[in-house]
């Protein structure tokens, strides 16, 4: 069986004629090849519809959507780590490094002094806080929360507002969102000890 293709080309008066033959073999190769990509197609735009719906499908009137819902597997953090894993106090204190916590409290140094009669600046001079009442810096204006609260500064309660000073104290003046590194929090508790005149013995391990 054979199959004929014609053209006609124009060409001023006159015409020329020219017919080319194909072989059916050579025909059903090329109509195979055009079927082949058309269910190619036909197959990709299927699975891209599955996998990624087109935007605005699954939104009904009233806002309501329909939503694919993906499992996402949430690995712990390490602070939450950390945060499990978070000795006792003592035993922080009982390894602390006083010499590093002096660095760490370089990042406290704009806001106050830790010398003896050393001047409040935006917080109050810290000189012989362990174990100090609260308000204890004469003449700086402490915030009701920190007021309200009473009692003394000590290890524990340094330890506790040093973490999250606005979670331990709601409404405090201070700023500082706090040390969430247990290490750093005991070293800094350790320093303040050592520029304290009579620090009290601190929790045992």
């Amino acid at each position: 069986m054979k199959w004929l293709i014609s053209a006609r080309l124009q060409s001023g008066d006159g015409g020329i004629r020219v017919t080319r033959t194909l072989g059916a073999m050579e025909f059903n190769k090329i109509a195979g090849g055009l079927l082949g990509s058309l269910l190619l197609l036909m197959v990709v735009s299927i699975v891209g519809d599955t996998l990624y719906p087109r935007f605005g499908q699954g939104h009904g009137e009233g806002g309501e959507e329909a939503a694919m819902a993906y499992v996402v597997e949430v690995t712990e953090t390490a602070g939450t780590a950390e945060a499990a894993a978070e000795e006792p106090l003592g035993v922080r204190l009982a390894a602390a490094d006083a010499a590093n916590g002096e660095k760490v409290a370089k990042k406290c140094a704009s806001c106050h002094t830790f010398d003896a009669g050393g001047a409040n600046k935006v917080g109050p001079n810290l000189r012989d806080i362990v174990g100090a009442p609260r308000a204890h810096a004469a003449g700086f204006p402490y915030s009701d929360a920190i007021i309200g609260l009473g009692g003394t500064w000590g290890y524990d309660e340094l330890d506790q507002y040093l973490t999250s000073p606005k979670k331990y104290a709601p409404g405090t003046k201070m700023t500082f969102a706090g040390l969430k590194n247990a290490k750093d929090r005991a070293d800094l508790i350790a320093y303040l000890a050592t520029v304290t005149t009579a620090p009290p013995p601190p929790p045992a391990p």
